[in-house]
């Protein structure tokens, strides 16, 4: 299967994005957390470019996406949402299905609220959307650094962009680390320890509660258009808990909750097991 790494121009931003897949297959969209970028779709992206044309872009701020710095962009997560909606535009995607990890889900959600129809399945794979999901140890300093965003309180949560951290998100919670590449958190704590870019996610992490807010009008989308949702979970997550996967079903009842030993970055432990329920599940769906 052939990957196909290119750029797009969007709102004066340059744009990266892999592609695979038929032109004219259904369409696909992979949307990436912190701190990754569209590197951790790199062997989930060919299973499903077997029968869909799948498309996996960097966020503005991430990968090989421009990273202007926060006095030439106002980073939040409407503003990500509105580019990755353009960039869909351009290239002519109008119906599709969303994989949504991390920071992708709640710009996947605003793009499903803004685009009702145009959402055909949804993959949550530590994707929140309610409450429940969140670990309060994780996310005690960054309500913190929210609330008061003191020299103190940043110092607290600078240390998420720390190597060691970074490395945690992707080794905590799995059964054997060994078998995570050590160049996933490398290539993300290089990506976030350009020039700048610490403010980028800084700026990021501060608008993260407005995602929460938002949560009621995501429950109410999911009721309204009863999407087909699978929330394919890293049980041992350390960030999103697994009730977060279960709390789909409170607006969504038939969606299928699977909670495969391991962490955050499921796909680094258990590739395997997430593309054999991701493919049948995206099929079943008329995905």
């Amino acid at each position: 299967m052939t990957v196909h790494h290119r750029y797009a121009t969007v709102d004066g931003h340059q744009m990266f994005y892999r592609e695979a897949g038929p032109a004219d297959a259904p369409a696909v969209v992979l949307l990436h957390g912190f701190p990754a970028s569209s590197y951790m779709f790199r062997d989930l992206l060919p299973r499903l470019a077997q029968k869909h044309r799948v498309i996996a872009p960097d966020h503005v701020g991430y990968g090989f996406s421009d990273a202007p710095g926060v006095d030439e962009f106002d980073y939040n997560f409407g503003a990500l949402s509105t580019l990755t909606g353009k960039l869909l535009d351009q290239l002519g995607v109008s119906r599709f299905a969303m994989y949504v990890h991390d920071y992708g889900a709640p710009i996947g959600w605003r793009l499903a609220m803004e685009r009702p129809g145009a959402v055909t399945a949804i993959i949550s794979q530590n994707g929140n959307a309610y409450d429940e999901g969140f670990v309060e140890s994780f996310w005690r300093p960054i309500w913190a650094y929210t609330d008061d965003p003191s020299p103190k309180n940043e110092a607290a949560v600078r240390t998420a962009l720390t190597r060691d951290a970074i490395k945690w998100q992707y080794t905590n919670g799995v059964p054997d680390p060994s078998v995570v590449e050590p160049d996933t958190w490398e290539h993300d704590y290089a990506q976030v320890s350009r020039p700048g870019n610490d403010a980028v996610q800084l700026e990021l992490l501060r608008d993260y509660h407005h995602n929460v807010t938002l949560y009621p009008q995501v429950h109410r989308y999911f009721r309204d258009s009863q999407v087909p949702l699978l929330a394919i979970w890293g049980r041992n997550d350390g960030i999103f808990a697994p009730d977060g996967a279960r709390a789909f079903t409170t607006d969504l009842p038939d969606a299928d909750v699977q909670l495969p030993d391991g962490g955050h970055f499921l796909l680094e432990s258990a590739l395997d097991e997430v593309a054999g329920r991701a493919v049948p599940f995206l099929a079943k769906a008329g995905a």
